[in-house]
């Protein structure tokens, strides 16, 4: 245990004291920072059959692993990362996705790349949501990082509310390689981070991309994935 985690370790209770241990979904009282309430954790829904997913679950044409379903408790705990600030969701979630992938395997380790942010949209929310989460992956020991190496070419409108041929044609020609990283991505396996799966289609985009740039497989992986 390096000296810096023990600093952390012993400042938890005046942490704790000074800010209550809250469940990030509801709100209720917990026994440890970070962590759900039972209430909360019994709401969570895990795809089945995907506790340690290597082939994961065909979506369309998409390999998908997805660490829960989208319902009540993973959208409060989305909202709450995404447009919450609470960037120290990450942990939580990262971890459930975690659960999901077997531990990477040296010269055949994954290369993890998030779902980019247009940079405007990156300077007014102060963080990527998909990076954070690939972050964690990466130090969870599921494979090697690469945080830029999907650039979003131009600002795409907000997609909620459209249909999926409109968010396909919002998306066109809006994600692609970042010419500097375009070697390490070539013939790489490349686990691509979300924090949701709901029509797919940026997800169809940013694979697209990465396939056109040579990458050998594609496989998503996010917290939760909407079922229709």
């Amino acid at each position: 245990m390096g000296v810096g985690t023990k600093i952390v370790e012993g400042l938890q209770p005046l942490v704790d004291l000074v800010y209550p241990p809250r469940c990030p979904a509801c709100g209720e009282a917990v026994a440890s920072q970070g962590g759900l309430c039972l209430n909360c954790w019994s709401g969570i829904v895990s795809p089945e059959g995907h506790d340690i997913a290597e082939n994961g679950e065909s979506i369309g044409e998409k390999s998908v692993i997805a660490a829960t379903l989208y319902n009540d408790i993973s959208r409060k705990l989305i909202l709450n990362f995404k447009h919450g600030g609470k960037t120290s969701l990450a942990k939580l979630l990262g971890q459930m996705m975690a659960s999901k992938l077997p531990l990477a395997n040296g010269d055949h380790s994954p290369l993890i790349v998030p779902v980019p942010l247009h940079r405007t949209r990156l300077w007014q929310r102060g963080y990527n949501q998909a990076a954070l989460l690939a972050r964690d992956l990466s130090n969870r020991h599921r494979g090697e990082l690469l945080v830029d190496g999907l650039v979003r070419t131009k600002r795409t409108p907000s997609l909620g509310g459209l249909g999926k041929k409109e968010r396909r044609a919002a998306l066109n020609g809006s994600i692609a390689i970042r010419k500097s990283r375009a070697t390490r991505l070539q013939d790489r396996r490349i686990l691509l981070v979300d924090d949701v799966l709901t029509s797919g289609a940026t997800s169809d985009a940013c694979i697209a991309a990465l396939k056109s740039g040579g990458a050998r497989s594609v496989q998503l992986v996010c917290f939760a994935r909407v079922v229709d």
